[in-house]
């Protein structure tokens, strides 16, 4: 190769000497390294030295490009409450719902003289005089009303974080595998036939369990192949069976609501939802399956912790989740069965209530099963007061008052990105 001149090489330093060679071929290595660095040293006559090594990069920090633009600011999650704090909010709210649930109605009394009749019935207690009549409408009418919406409130509020978390959907509802579908058909056949109404609650109890019981064998044995064996039937397919158990249990409620016409009044006021009729005997009733489905689901609320991370990582550190599955799917079903069977379909409870307790004290289900029966209790007993005071004297529906609630709070969900990502 012959020594370029001086001048050539001068001229290959700046942009005709990279035009020259861009027009006999493509650049060398060597002419894209001399090319790259700004503010070198000048090129040395002679041929072209091939440096050995990397190409050095400049020194001082690199201009930003487009691609390199700064990163927007992370958005700060909501604001959470401290579990403990969260608990003790739940309870205030309870105490505070209870309190009105009883002051509350078309006859007026005051809050002293409902905490004079409360103390009366106390074993020790002082000399306290209370109208009869006041005495009779707080302990014969609305005490029991109360007592009957907590406790149906926890129910619902405590079987939809269960199922939530025993199926990983934020979704999940009690009704999913066909707890209403199955009460509600029960219920039917007791007002269609003509019997004793005295037969509703345990024709809707029974109708309820016997509904997610088929629900829940269809789905396992749907799911026994592969990986979904060992997990007792795959997730998917027990949501799908108890959608197909829901789809035919309602299609047999309508037929036997056509056939029998005269009776629709009935059932649709049992199918809305509603506390009027309760009494201390329904109360006495549910409460046995009420303690066993709550002891149960508190004594899980760990495993379901384990479980967010997935089936298969919770089955690899020792969680056997087609028997965690089963046990949580019972209690919240036995609570849910008990809690429909005196009250009737009441919807929107099961969702709104832990979806509230995760965007504010996060999604533990230490915190969220505890704090969602709470507030699930006063949730109710509130929609209560609201239901027996909106139309007064006149009561609306219960599972009305619940789904005016409830609609405006999906909608909440669906707007707010923050409030989805929590729910996730």
């Amino acid at each position: 190769m012959k020594a370029a001149a001086p001048g050539k090489a001068a001229s290959s330093a700046s942009g005709a000497g990279v035009q020259d060679t861009a027009a006999t071929g493509p650049p060398s290595a060597a002419a894209e390294a001399i090319a790259a660095p700004a503010g070198t040293s000048p090129v040395p006559a002679g041929p072209v030295p091939v440096p050995a090594g990397p190409v050095p990069v400049p020194a001082g920090p690199v201009p930003a490009g487009p691609s390199q633009a700064a990163a927007p600011p992370e958005r700060l999650p909501i604001g959470r409450i401290r579990p403990g704090r969260a608990l003790a909010i739940a309870m205030a709210a309870l105490v505070v719902a209870m309190i009105v649930g009883v002051s509350v109605g078309p006859a007026g009394i005051s809050v002293g003289t409902v905490v004079d009749a409360l103390a009366a019935r106390l074993p020790w207690h002082p000399a306290i005089s209370v109208p009869s009549i006041d005495a009779a409408i707080i302990w014969q009418l609305r005490l029991p009303r109360v007592v009957l919406g907590a406790l149906v409130g926890a129910m619902l509020a405590g079987g939809g974080a269960a199922y939530q978390g025993v199926f990983r959907n934020p979704l999940a509802d009690p009704y999913l595998l066909g707890v209403a579908a199955g009460a509600g058909l029960g219920a039917t056949i007791v007002i269609v036939t003509g019997t004793s109404p005295d037969l509703l609650p345990p024709a809707a109890f029974a109708g309820a369990l016997g509904a997610v019981a088929l629900t829940y064998l269809l789905g396992v044995g749907a799911g026994r192949d592969g990986q979904a064996q060992r997990f007792g039937g795959g997730t998917a397919s027990v949501l799908l069976a108890g959608i197909a158990v829901a789809a035919l249990l309602t299609a047999a409620q309508t037929y036997l609501q056509q056939q029998h016409s005269q009776t629709l009044q009935t059932i649709y006021e049992w199918l809305l939802g509603g506390l009027s009729t309760a009494s201390w005997s329904d109360v006495t009733m549910i409460i046995p399956y009420v303690a066993v489905s709550a002891i149960a689901l508190l004594a899980h609320r760990r495993l379901l912790d384990v479980l967010r991370v997935g089936e298969t990582e919770a089955s690899s550190l020792g969680v056997n989740v087609a028997r965690l599955r089963l046990i949580v799917v019972i209690a919240a079903t036995l609570g849910c069965a008990a809690a429909v069977a005196v009250s009737g379909l009441i919807g929107f409870v099961g969702i709104i209530v832990p979806h509230a307790v995760r965007l504010t004290a996060g999604a533990s289900y230490r915190i969220v099963l505890p704090v969602s029966m709470v507030g699930g209790a006063a949730f109710l007993v509130l929609a209560d007061v609201a239901a027996r005071t909106v139309q007064s004297p006149a009561e609306v529906p219960l599972g009305v008052i619940t789904a005016a609630v409830g609609a405006p709070f999906f909608l909440f969900v669906l707007r707010s990105r923050r409030a989805r990502q929590d729910l996730m």
